[in-house]
């Protein structure tokens, strides 16, 4: 049963957001949302856009798996028309869970099916693709690298969490080593030839993830990490404005993108009644990008606005915006109703939470206009979600309306939306986190489960849920027989 949302008119969620006292409009009108827009010469068909989503399903050298291929076909067939694509780690050891994608040569034969299948399934069910755009997100996986955390800075709030020592359980210390520039150096050139592959195997546009607090995200909060890519918001953007300015200058024409944080907060814990609380921190705030430093609770989005100003002038066109960090804060990533098993209860109403994300991507909206910017934050208000998003555009204050969880459920949503049909109320994705309790589940031989959506698409997660159970229960009694 749903905690928070109890919403069976527009009236009722309005209410309850100006009674929060929130900046939040809906409109009936939808049709915002079936105009086209042109990005960098091209034209996109409409404003709705499936977020990047890891699926934890490919194989084990970093190729699409077969539940992959079937997303990619569900996202495709289902009308949207920019799919942003997941991440796909540059280098091996860049990887967030064991069955990451990676791009490389040895992928890409793969990766250019899988696309091929999305854009085939689109064009059947829509009779077009000339205006669909399909990216690619390149990434490193930074602190988050399963098989062994890659450190960008020390960190005081995040270090105590990370493992750097699987083993003994051992926390990253002040003598655990960054990686080097020397290091970050070679990346460039990884990322330079992942965007390179990336084209030519037919994405529309690239894009440097640089959210959640993922190794660029990390980079740029670094104000205590020496040498050239710390300190100076010169030295922290560094590494991102040389990776665009090679790739533009390579692939002069193409799409480039970023999925940036424009806040990442501080990390959360449980408070003594299982809400989410602020974790020990002390000021100045020095490692955390988009924030305010004598208060971690606010943004301050001075240097996310003038990064973006700056990548604009190296030919990026397109913005993904979104906040905090899914380890750590995941009640500002995603507004939830339910945490996952590893969470806490979210600490605010979850309608702030995509207050703040829609307020959040105005700011980033009405600072560059000329860029297409999508928005993110709207799966929590289910069948409201496109009043949101209509309302959003229509005032400029986003480009895109970003579906993530909510596309995993209904995947046709935008092909529904286009024909005047109503939402299926019986696929609504409720943010219970099943998909992000198989996301956290990794006992089995692969050391990661798949991750979808079990109550909505039972014949395929419903079985990997209850694998997921059961092997869970067989260890808690191997380690605590009654």
């Amino acid at each position: 049963m749903s905690r928070y949302f109890k919403y069976k008119t527009s009236q009722a969620l309005l209410a309850d957001a100006w009674g929060l006292g929130l900046d939040f409009h809906l409109s009936a009108d939808l049709s915002p949302l079936l105009q086209p827009i042109a990005i960098s010469g091209r034209t996109v068909g409409n404003r709705l856009a499936i977020q990047p989503m890891e699926g934890c399903d490919g194989n084990r050298d970093g190729a699409p798996g077969e539940l992959t291929d079937r997303r990619y076909r569900r996202f495709g067939a289902g009308g949207a028309k920019l799919i942003w694509g997941e991440a796909a780690a540059v280098v091996p050891e860049g990887r967030a869970n064991p069955r990451q994608l990676v791009i490389s040569p040895a992928t890409a034969r793969a990766l250019e099916r899988l696309l091929h299948a999305a854009r085939q399934a689109h064009l059947e069910s829509v009779g077009r693709d000339d205006d669909l755009l399909v990216g690619l997100q390149l990434t490193h996986s930074g602190r988050y690298s399963f098989e062994q955390p890659i450190l960008a800075q020390h960190d005081p709030l995040l270090d105590p969490r990370t493992v750097v020592d699987k083993p003994t359980g051992r926390i990253a210390g002040p003598d655990d080593p960054l990686i080097s520039d020397d290091a970050l150096d070679r990346l460039q050139d990884r990322y330079v030839e992942a965007a390179a592959l990336a084209f030519r195997i037919g994405f529309d546009f690239v894009d440097f993830k640089q959210c959640h607090r993922y190794l660029l995200n990390e980079l740029l909060g670094a104000r205590t990490r020496p040498g050239k890519y710390g300190g100076s918001f010169e030295n922290r953007t560094r590494f991102i404005r040389e990776v665009v300015g090679r790739v533009r200058s390579d692939h002069p024409g193409r799409i480039l993108a970023t999925r940036l944080n424009v806040f990442d907060g501080v990390p959360y814990q449980n408070g003594m009644d299982g809400r989410g609380i602020p974790g020990p921190f002390s000021l100045p705030i020095e490692s955390s990008w988009g924030t305010r430093q004598d208060d971690p609770s606010e943004a301050d989005l001075a240097e996310p606005i003038a990064l973006v100003g700056l990548l604009r002038d190296l030919g990026v066109t397109l913005i993904n915006v979104s906040a905090g960090n899914p380890y750590a804060s995941p009640h500002l990533v995603r507004p939830f109703e339910y945490p996952p098993p590893d969470g806490y209860e979210t600490p605010e109403h979850p309608l702030v939470g995509v207050a703040r994300h829609f307020r959040l991507t105005a700011a980033m909206q009405a600072a560059h206009p000329e860029l297409a910017v999508v928005g993110s934050g709207y799966s929590w208000l289910q069948a409201f979600a496109f009043e949101a998003g209509a309302a959003n555009v229509a005032a400029g204050r986003t480009s895109f309306v970003g579906i993530g969880r909510g596309a995993l459920t209904q995947p046709d949503f935008a092909l529904r939306l286009a024909r005047g049909q109503p939402l299926d109320r019986k696929r609504l994705c409720r943010t219970f986190s099943y998909c992000t309790a198989l996301m956290r589940s990794k006992h089995n031989q692969l050391g990661q489960f798949p991750t979808g959506c079990p109550p909505f698409d039972k014949e395929v997660y419903g079985p990997i849920w209850d694998e997921v159970r059961q092997t869970a229960e067989r260890s808690a009694e191997h380690l605590d027989p009654k």
